[in-house]
């Protein structure tokens, strides 16, 4: 078919004639948004962190989505204002994708941006009745998003970009001076990395950092803004009012960028009887599960609630701005998209490390409300690492725009893996999203597990076995040469 529409062109150049674009040949676009957020007294965030229920809503949390279709393969991409989504709920969702928009599973990619004042979507994390009820809404809200793009279909064109942006990038794990506390939860010390570590006794950070904003920029064939994805490997920025939802700096980008690129058209547009289309911003989070906006080797710097969030998003949605004017788009590229499902051992505690789990969670006390101390909480999650099964199945994904490569993992994925895959990745331009299709806890590296620290720390957040992100990177990178060579 493509051939065909190519060659089609090419004699209409040539006999001087306008080309009329067949409309299953021309890549078309859409994009959409849902309402996701949660009834007020759902529980936000963790129970490592033990935030407490919703008691006020700063700002709405939503699924923002874009569908993509060469006239042959139609895609979503979708990314959920929520700390972290279970696969179970993302499977939910897309078995209602396909029932209702007949986009397959193996198709959608959609992943969590990592707030931290949203729910953790996560069954059985909480016995509080309205994160039940929140489960199967935000499958249905997520599914209405592509639905609702899907509907919004237009001819389109796309082009993409890339830039550094270091101000906000450090990395959270450092590595501590000799006589320097570093017992864990567990009662050992043979850790000699510490996240969030203050301002004593640092050495130097234990990884790298990957500075790269990437850019999906959509527009329709006329030059209207339709959509743009950023990808940034930054975890999230925080300063919250306890007990707020809020959709963090993902949100505020999402909303700046849109307030930017549609007043610029609506400025160019002024008289043209075109009317500004509906437009979607979004921010995905990329490999970001060691970093954090906070330089260590600094003085902390201090900011009143809110306030961070909207200073680091408006920097990156104005560097976008600026770079925007110059982005080249393609209407005519080959998409496609590539999944595997893997099975990945979980590290499950011993027979001692039960035993000692048993016993902590005896010495709780009657009163429920009462936060567990850090010991205990760590001797819940050992409890419920050894329920687990010796192995769980995880999703990895790949899509190609062109001679851009998108890449998914589904856990809180550090930034080595992350410049890895980019480095040895044979597109021109990757990135990769995070927390997408899955919520299966930190992914050091070997090395990195070596060096200990709260990421490597055996609990539902940090499940998966040592050897897991080789195994990871390695399949994202199979899959990129397999869609390589699928032109």
């Amino acid at each position: 078919m493509k051939a065909k529409y190519y060659l089609r062109i090419v004699v209409l150049i040539l006999c001087g004639a306008a080309p009329i674009l067949d409309a299953q040949s021309v890549l078309r676009a859409g994009a959409a948004t849902s309402n996701i957020t949660p009834f007020l007294g759902t529980s936000l965030d963790g129970t490592i962190s033990q935030n407490g229920p919703a008691i006020q809503i700063h700002d709405e949390l939503h699924v923002r989505c874009l569908v993509l279709d060469d006239g042959e393969i139609r895609l979503a991409m979708v990314v959920c204002d929520s700390t972290m989504i279970d696969r179970s709920i993302y499977d939910h969702a897309k078995s209602l994708i396909e029932k209702n928009s007949g986009i397959p599973a193996n198709r959608v990619l959609i992943s969590a941006t990592h707030s931290h004042a949203t729910p953790r979507v996560v069954p059985g994390l909480t016995d509080n009745p309205l994160n039940v009820e929140y489960e199967p809404f935000l499958a249905r809200r997520i599914a209405d998003a592509v639905q609702r793009a899907v509907v919004n279909l237009a001819p389109a064109q796309v082009g993409w970009t890339s830039f550094e942006k270091p101000d906000f990038v450090f990395n959270r794990r450092w590595l501590m001076e000799p006589g320097s506390d570093m017992a864990n939860p567990f009662g050992k010390s043979g850790d000699t990395v510490r996240m969030n570590p203050g301002r004593e006794g640092l050495i130097k950070p234990a990884g790298p950092v990957d500075p790269e904003i990437s850019v999906l920029s959509v527009q329709h064939l006329d030059g209207r803004p339709l959509a743009l994805l950023a990808n940034y490997s930054l975890h999230y920025i925080g300063g919250y009012q306890r007990g707020h939802v809020s959709a963090d700096y993902f949100a505020v980008f999402a909303n700046r960028i849109q307030e930017l690129l549609m007043s610029d058209w609506e400025k160019r547009s002024a008289g043209s009887g075109l009317s500004a289309a509906p437009f979607v911003g979004i921010m995905s989070n990329g490999t970001s599960g060691d970093v954090n906006a906070n330089d260590f080797s600094k003085p902390r710097e201090e900011f009143a609630p809110w306030e961070r969030m909207q200073k680091v998003a408006y920097a990156i949605a104005d560097d976008v701005y600026q770079l925007y004017p110059h982005i080249k788009y393609q209407s005519n590229l080959t998409i496609s998209m590539v999944q595997r499902e893997l099975l990945i051992a979980v590290r499950k505690p011993s027979q001692r490390q039960i035993e000692w789990a048993r016993e902590l969670s005896k010495k709780r006390g009657v009163d429920p409300a009462k936060k567990l101390t850090r010991p205990q909480v760590y001797a819940r999650e050992t409890l419920a690492l050894s329920k687990y099964p010796d192995e769980i199945p995880i999703v990895v994904q790949a899509i190609r725009i062109g001679d851009l490569a998108i890449a998914s993992s589904p856990c809180e994925t550090f930034a080595e893996t992350g410049l890895a895959i980019k480095k040895r990745s044979p597109f021109d331009a990757t990135f990769t999203i995070e927390l997408a299709n899955g919520a299966d806890g930190y992914l050091p590296t070997p090395a990195q597990h070596r060096l200990g620290g709260y990421e490597s720390w055996p609990a539902r957040s940090s499940l998966l076995a040592v050897n897991a992100e080789p195994k990871i990177r390695n399949t994202i990178l199979e899959l990129l040469e397999e869609l390589k060579k699928g032109n």
